[in-house]
């Protein structure tokens, strides 16, 4: 849970970021993340009691380590480099879950003096919930970047791993081999159980203050060293400034429309789809954003999920208390029309 929560804080609010806090950003949650789930897995098997005697080849477990970290960090990169789609969302949800069952099993196969047998209903059982579970937590962490959606895909995320190391030890079954004489570690496994969560508690607390410390944007400290001379007014715009262009995500990259080129905007869950030059394309700004940003006298608001620039508006058809506007859009080829907004719009288009 403390890995989760790690993890999902640090990575909230890049995109407000520079690329190089991104990038230190997205390390310390794969590293958290990543270390959790191992830590997760390899203290659970610590606890692991077996009538037949056990140990674990560091080369292998470390190397299982490392696996959660990279997956995670790919899973995040996809993330946080690309329009969140929900099939993005999906993606990465996979991407972690398979992670986890490749940690799970690679973790085992470090196991020394006795051999674990999989069984397929828990193979497939534990394939199934890991990648539906982490798909939830993706989706609830990643669907709106507020403090209780984090707090949330944290509990799921944390079950999730949980969840599904025991899944999967369930349908595990063990066998002895080795001769008597080989000799495991001399540090006990209590001892070192609780090592690696205390380890990972401090690094977890160190990542969180070192995020606040260095990651935040920093704020601007007020001017105290050269105030404006009293006898200089200054001269403050009562007009509301609109944003001129809109963005859209392509290729990795943000680019910009002119917002007078655009036709129209359409809600999709926490973000728009904006229709441009015959085509439709990815805006990060929800519906709600787009209404605060954008001046009226360009874009009409037609229905709670649509605003409409009247220039490309082809034709009006009035029913019985709403309405339709005909765009001839790719995609799009016409909007709805509200019956709290009919009489805005009609205003608007003249009719």
């Amino acid at each position: 849970m403390i890995a989760g929560f790690t993890g999902l804080s640090l990575t909230q609010g890049l995109s407000k970021r520079s690329v190089n806090q991104r990038k230190l950003a997205i390390s310390m949650a794969a590293f958290a993340l990543g270390g959790g789930i191992w830590s997760m897995h390899f203290v659970a098997m610590l606890g692991l009691q077996l009538p037949i005697q056990f140990y674990f080849d560091a080369t292998v477990t470390l190397i299982s380590a490392l696996v959660a970290i990279l997956v995670v960090g790919v899973a995040l990169l996809l993330l946080h480099l690309r329009p969140r789609t929900p099939a993005v969302l999906a993606g990465a949800g996979i991407i972690v879950g398979l992670g986890i069952i490749a940690m799970h099993w690679l973790g085992m196969a470090g196991l020394q003096l006795c051999r674990p047998l999989y069984s397929p209903g828990g193979i497939a059982l534990a394939v199934i919930g890991s990648c539906v579970l982490n798909m939830a937590a993706f989706w609830i962490a990643y669907g709106q970047r507020s403090h209780l959606n984090i707090l949330l895909g944290t509990v799921c995320f944390g079950s999730a791993v949980f969840i599904v190391h025991f899944v999967a030890i369930w349908g595990t079954s063990f066998v002895a081999i080795g001769a008597e004489g080989d000799v495991g570690p001399m540090i006990g496994k209590e001892v070192l159980a609780i090592g690696v969560v205390l380890s990972r508690f401090v690094l977890c607390a160190a990542f969180l203050l070192t995020g606040i410390s260095f990651v935040t944007p920093a704020q601007p400290k007020p001017e105290t060293e050269a105030p404006i001379p009293q006898e200089l007014p200054v001269k403050k715009s009562a007009e509301p400034k609109f944003a001129r262009q809109i963005p859209y995500e392509q290729d990795g990259r943000t680019h910009f429309f002119d917002a007078k080129s655009v036709a129209a905007i359409r809600a999709e869950g926490h973000y728009t789809h904006i229709y441009a030059q015959g085509r439709r394309y990815f805006c990060v700004w929800s519906i709600t954003e787009a209404e605060r940003r954008l001046d009226p006298a360009t874009f009409t608001k037609t229905h709670r999920s649509y605003l409409v620039n009247p220039a490309f508006v082809e034709s009006f058809e009035r029913l019985k208390d709403n309405g339709i506007c005909h765009m001839n859009l790719p995609g799009l080829p016409r909007v709805p029309v509200s019956r709290a907004r009919l009489k805005a719009v009609r205003e608007v288009l003249g009719v």
